[in-house]
């Protein structure tokens, strides 16, 4: 089951070279010119394979057998007809006054060859759907039954971080493909099968003795689960439950594995996995005293393995579409060929490049080591499809090498797709493989156009081409990654550009590392050492896009939006060319643009209205979870609680202006109030964090003690009664009771709560607190204090479990509630909400009316909606 935004785009950075062949000058002596059009024969049989091969997986077989054979039945006829025309021709060659050069039947002999591979295709396809439909598993999935499987891994195992949708995060599992071969049946019966299947393990999280700060597989302090030590080849034994596929992808059944500990392993990996494996783990190990993003991300540069990345720091790539960075693609490849042919325009002049020429190796010869070459990037790099197809992707340059010829670079990326396609034919409804050869296309199309428009314009060689692949791409591919993730990045293009010139250091650097690591760990640190530079560029360039406010903007997530965003591009490329002849136009819509993307508060506040100004008090809208700002001057305030999501809660603090934060308080330990954590502490000056002293759930704890301890911020712990002023805010601490002996039903009711003035404003901040906790705050001390409040944030995101009394000797005038739209919970309950307005309250929530700011006091009280 592959991941449907697999690599963003293995191709983007895959044929770079191949763009310096064809936009960079001439290929051997022959002009550009001479070489006539492009051949495109081998497109139409390539894109029908793609297509018989999407529609062809779920058919029946009689539906199979009559496609393949109608279509070579079809592919007889044509060719038949196209021979006997031939012969016709010949003949009339002899007659004075008829041509005989002509080369009749070519339209015939293209339709043929269509049709033999739609035949191929469709057989292909038949084969490979026909394996998730036989054997037992199919048959045990539709009744959930429990067995004992031998699978072998066909993967890497990978592991799988869910987002925050709740109090707690979803259980961490690892995912791992294989081939189950051997089944037995609680009924004592032993199938032998061959059936692809998904094979999911919820990962106990266990502690180390001592927490470290280095990125594993979990977050510091945890031990990697052994389940992600598997290699590929792998046999295990394992027992789990069968169940149905969730999306009715590549695989026959999912099987959840019933003792997660410790895997039982019946067959050692092969002698190629066990070279890759200890090449993969040399290269983490090379990389263990970096700083946390490069140590995290160089491994994934080079190889492909994103074990260490983080949620937030892959969100961040995903945001600014530098997401194919993290993946296996064929970049790695060519930056690796480049060494030993040099670039790929001057691979067959006089002057050409690379060790091969220094070692006197010629160009077959030196072709031939880049096949050897690609072979071993293979190997390390498991030999999965993705890795095939950005292999094949990475080729094409070494195609153009061998041929001589920049016109064999289309039909070139054609036979690979449609060879891939064939081998795999699940590849056809692969997102990742869809925008592989969209970007691959636009490199070997629209860039070189696009790189001489530039050029003609006066604009720098290597700037003009970069910037071509860079838009080229994005054009191209910008509406399939809408449908994936309903949205529309406008940093792309200048984050691309941005860590293009640091991408063939760090994987240069990387393979050296990788290749010398079994054998000499001290020289392949020092070289990790000298690529965790240019991959820590690449992590800030992520970080930094993706915190910019306008980064991206929302688009309709599907076909019909694709199509609009296609549009859309179209008619900006036809406006950008009339633009290009006017630099002072250019300049401006540069201007404006920047500024959308960066939306400086004041500016922002003039155009949006958003801050209003003299703003209190600030909901910020983070889904399913709690953000809170209490302004406490220009650029300041006192942070509640962070949501769930980085990015959201960091984007909102950003739009508010705020920069210096002398407290964050965290009212629990809920991953919906503190899964947001980093994004409140990028970039911004914090004085401490103020937590509740209940440590639960004790991951949450442990992740809110790392972050801060990563950033050199304190800890304290909140009691009732304490009282802190900063600048005009001052508030007092209402709950959880000093007194140590009282423990708490649970993280809920240890919320940290806040009675909070600001100038003449009085609000009550409850936290998560539920009925018991609210009851107890209402006889405790803090009790008569908490009359007749300005603004009421309801507890627990509007639940219905409230308590009347509180309400009531609250009363406040405005009541904001933070709530997910859609949420699953009914978050806020209609009679919540039905209560605090017959209490005369106005009541407002993030859910319907977006992000809240309170201004005013007295009579002057108001509430604006971002």
């Amino acid at each position: 089951m592959r991941e449907e935004g697999e690599g963003y785009d293995e191709g983007v950075h895959g044929t770079r070279a191949a763009v310096h062949a064809a936009s960079g000058g001439r290929l051997g002596a022959a002009h550009p010119r001479q070489e006539g059009p492009t051949d495109l024969r081998l497109v139409p049989p390539a894109l029908a394979a793609w297509a018989t091969s999407a529609v062809m997986l779920d058919a029946a077989p009689a539906w199979v057998t009559g496609t393949a054979v109608g279509c070579l039945v079809l592919a007889g006829v044509l060719m038949t007809l196209r021979v006997g025309r031939a012969r016709r021709v010949s003949r009339a060659g002899r007659v004075p006054g008829v041509r005989t050069g002509d080369r009749p039947g070519w339209p015939a002999v293209t339709a043929a060859a269509v049709l033999v591979c739609v035949a191929a295709a469709a057989v292909s396809a038949g084969l490979h759907g026909a394996d998730l439909r036989r054997g037992p598993l199919p048959g045990l999935a539709e009744r959930y039954a429990t067995v004992i499987a031998e699978a072998e891994i066909t993967s890497d195992p990978r592991l799988v971080r869910p987002r925050v949708r709740g109090p707690a995060p979803a259980p961490t599992a690892v995912l791992i493909e294989a081939d189950v071969r051997r089944v037995e049946t609680r009924d004592g019966a032993t199938l032998v099968t061959r059936t692809p299947v998904l094979m999911v393990v919820d990962v106990e999280r266990r502690r180390s003795s001592s927490a470290s700060s280095a990125s594993s597989a979990f977050s510091a302090g945890d031990r990697p689960s052994p389940w992600l030590a598997l290699l590929p080849s792998t046999r295990v034994r394992v027992t789990a439950r069968v169940v149905p596929p969730a999306d009715g992808g590549d695989t026959a059944a999912v099987l959840r594995v019933r003792d997660p500990k410790v895997p039982e392993v019946v067959g050692e990996p092969s002698a190629a996995q066990r070279l890759a494996g200890r090449l993969r783990a040399g290269l983490r190990e090379a990389t263990d005293g970096l700083a946390p993003d490069a140590r995290a991300l160089l491994p994934g540069l080079v190889v492909g393995d994103t074990a260490r990345i983080t949620p937030e720091l892959d969100e961040a790539f995903k945001e600014t579409d530098l997401a194919h960075t993290l993946a296996v693609s064929g970049s790695n490849l060519t930056i690796i060929l480049v060494l030993l042919v040099g670039p790929p325009g001057l691979a067959q002049r006089v002057e050409r490049r690379g060790l091969a020429p220094r070692l006197g190796i010629s160009l077959r010869t030196t072709a031939l080591l880049g096949g050897a070459l690609t072979l071993g990037f293979v190997i390390v790099c498991r030999p999965d499809p993705s890795v095939l197809r950005a292999a094949a992707c990475g080729a094409v340059a070494l195609l153009a090498l061998a041929t001589g010829r920049r016109r064999s670079l289309i039909p070139a990326l054609a036979t690979a797709v449609l060879l891939l396609v064939l081998y795999d034919p699940w590849l056809s409804r692969s997102y990742g493989f869809l925008l592989s050869v969209l970007a691959t296309g636009a490199l070997l199309t629209l860039a070189p156009r696009w790189s001489a428009a530039l050029r003609a314009r006066r604009v720098p060689p290597r700037l003009a081409e970069a910037l071509a692949a860079a838009a080229a791409a994005q054009a191209l591919c910008a509406p399939v990654v809408a449908v994936l993730s309903a949205r529309v990045s406008l940093v792309a293009v200048p984050c691309n550009l941005l860590v293009e010139f640091a991408i063939a250091p760090a994987t240069v650097l990387g393979f050296a590392a990788l290749a010398t690591a079994p054998w000499a760990m001290p020289v392949a640190k020092a070289l990790a050492w000298c690529a965790g530079w240019p991959a820590g560029w690449i992590a800030d360039v992520a970080r930094t896009g993706a915190a910019l406010p306008g980064a991206g903007i929302d688009w309709p997530g599907s076909w019909t939006g694709a199509a609009l965003l296609a549009l859309a591009t179209v008619a900006l490329l036809l406006a950008g060319r009339r633009l290009l002849r006017h630099p002072w136009w250019c300049g401006a819509c540069g201007v404006l643009l920047l500024l959308a993307v960066v939306q400086p508060p004041p500016l922002t506040r003039v155009v949006t209205g958003w801050p209003p100004p003299g703003w209190r008090f600030a909901m910020c809208d983070v889904g399913q979870g709690d953000a809170t700002v209490l302004a406490a001057g220009a650029g300041t305030g006192v942070v509640v609680d962070a949501g769930p999501d980085p990015v959201l809660v960091d984007r909102c603090l950003r739009t508010l202006g705020i920069t210096r934060i002398p407290l964050v308080v965290l009212t629990h330990f809920h991953a919906d109030h503190v899964a947001g954590l980093p994004g409140v502490l990028r970039g911004r000056q914090v004085g401490a964090i103020e937590t509740t002293a209940y440590q639960e759930p004790v991951d949450q704890a442990e992740f809110v003690r790392r972050e801060a301890a990563a950033r050199g911020v304190s800890v304290t712990r909140a009691a009732a009664g304490e009282e802190r002023r900063t600048g005009g805010l001052s508030w007092r601490v209402v709950w959880p009771p000093a007194d140590p002996t009282v423990v708490p039903e649970g993280p809920n009711d240890a919320s940290v709560a806040l009675l909070v003035r600001s100038a003449g404003l009085r609000l009550l901040l409850l936290g998560d607190l539920e009925p018991p906790a609210q009851r107890a705050l209402l006889r405790s001390p803090a009790g008569p204090l908490l009359g007749g409040v300005d603004v009421l944030k309801v507890a627990h995101h509007g639940s219905a479990y409230q308590d009347p009394g509180l309400l009531s000797r609250a009363a406040p005038r405005l009541a904001l509630i933070s709530a997910g739209a859609d949420n699953t919970y009914g978050h806020p309950a209609p009679g919540t909400v039905a209560a605090l307005r017959a209490m005369g309250a106005v009541v407002l929530s993030t859910d319907r009316d977006g992000a809240l700011a309170v201004t005013g006091e007295g009579a002057e009280l108001g509430v604006a909606g971002d």
